[in-house]
C-alpha cells in the first residue's frame, strides 16, 4: 500500500529492519512501549495513528514515509488520534535532509501540500490550520 514495490507489507519492522529490539525497558513511558508494540505489527495493517506516533519519533522513516504518503495521497488531512492532518504534520516535520536525499518523496510531499492548500479554509475541516501551516512553511523553507 505505497511503500516501495519490493518492501513485503506483511512484515513487521523487526523483520525489515533485521534489528531486534526486545522487550521495553521497565520503566519505559507509555509513547515508549507502544513504539516497541508498534514495531512488531505489519506495516501493511498499520493505520494513521500508527504511522503518525512512530514518524513523531523518528523511527524507521526510510520505510514509513512512503506508505504515510500513500494515506495522505488518498486523504491529505488524514486523521490519528488528535485533529485532521496530524500525520501531514507529522510527515513534514521530518528533517530535511531527509527530503533532500529522496527527491521523489519529497515531490510526493509538495503534491499533498498542494492538495491541502487546494481545500481552502481548513478551519472548515476542524483542522488547526496555524499549526498546518507552521509545518507547510517550514517544510518548504
Amino acid at each position: 500500500m505505497g511503500t516501495s514495490p519490493d518492501v513485503d507489507e506483511s512484515l513487521t519492522l523487526e523483520q525489515l529492519e533485521d534489528r531486534r529490539w526486545g522487550n521495553p525497558p521497565a520503566d519505559a513511558t507509555r509513547l515508549i512501549k507502544t513504539v516497541y508494540e508498534l514495531r512488531h505489527k505489519p506495516i501493511g495493517v498499520m493505520d494513521t495513528e500508527d504511522l503518525r506516533v512512530l514518524l513523531l519519533q523518528q523511527e524507521s522513516v526510510d520505510v514509513l514515509i512512503p506508505l504515510a504518503l500513500t494515506h495522505l495521497e488518498q486523504n491529505p488531512l488524514a486523521e490519528g488520534d488528535f485533529y485532521p492532518g496530524d500525520l501531514l504534520t507529522a510527515v513534514l516535520k521530518i528533517p530535511q535532509s531527509y527530503w533532500q536525499r529522496r527527491p521523489d518523496q519529497h515531490r510526493r510531499a509538495s503534491a499533498v501540500i498542494t492538495a491541502v492548500e487546494g481545500l481552502g479554509n481548513l478551519d472548515d475541516h476542524d483542522a488547526p490550520h496555524d499549526t498546518i501551516w507552521q509545518q507547510i512553511n517550514t517544510f518548504r523553507g
